[in-house]
């Protein structure tokens, strides 16, 4: 490139490095020490305190180009909370997925009363700008009176195992907080679950669902995608 963005000023490395180390890292379950010797692979000498500040300072700015770019997600919104123990802490990670399984947003609370219910309600109107047609949850009793308060005009559906999409929605999460050996604060997880749901909704396109040259296709097209918004291509 001959110009750098305003946002690579003052960096050693050029963009297309900063944004393949960051892609290493939410893409894949890698620690900062493999992309660390993936890059090392390449002849790029860098250590993992760096690409750990990479992801820190250019993560969350890289997730919220993307989620202008892709689409309008589905209008079934399947809701699920599961505990993460943090520094002896328990803390609650929210998560919303659609009926293609793609996260529409997350918000970690403390706890899973009806007030927190309502928050995270209203986050996500505030980011998708509309109500959805079907709401899913377990029988958690906050979703019912947050429902009732925030969009009561939506069907409410609370059947069992009707909101599997949303539990197996967390594996990917649990994978990788082990793989870290637990999350270091509430903001910590809020920051890397935000990045790691919009790199999974741009390159989880249903392979098992697509013909080889059709996944193909897509792939190239989400590299293309992330390769514009990182000003790295």
């Amino acid at each position: 490139m001959s110009q750098q963005p305003s946002r690579y000023r003052g960096y050693r490395f050029p963009p297309e490095v900063i944004a393949h180390a960051v892609w290493l890292y939410h893409r894949f379950g890698l620690s900062f020490r493999d992309v660390e010797d993936l890059l090392a692979e390449r002849g790029i000498t860098v250590t993992y305190e760096t690409i750990r500040q990479w992801c820190l300072t250019f993560g969350l700015d890289y997730a919220r180009r993307l989620r202008p770019r892709r689409g309008r997600q589905g209008d079934m919104w399947y809701l699920d909370e599961v505990c993460v123990r943090i520094q002896g802490r328990q803390q609650l990670l929210w998560r919303a997925v659609d009926e293609d399984g793609d996260v529409i947003d997350i918000l970690v609370q403390s706890r899973r009363n009806r007030r927190a219910a309502v928050r995270f309600f209203r986050k996500l109107l505030k980011r998708q700008g509309s109500v959805p047609r079907e709401l899913v949850t377990d029988k958690l009793a906050s979703y019912p009176a947050a429902h009732r308060t925030v969009m009561p005009s939506v069907r409410h559906v609370t059947a069992q195992y009707a909101n599997n999409r949303a539990e197996v929605s967390h594996q990917p999460t649990r994978q990788r907080e082990r793989q870290m050996r637990r999350f270091k604060s509430a903001a910590h997880l809020q920051r890397f679950a935000s990045v790691h749901g919009v790199a999974q909704n741009l390159f989880r396109v249903g392979r098992h669902l697509l013909r080889a040259v059709h996944y193909r296709l897509l792939r190239t097209r989400s590299l293309s995608l992330w390769g514009e918004v990182t000003c790295a291509c």
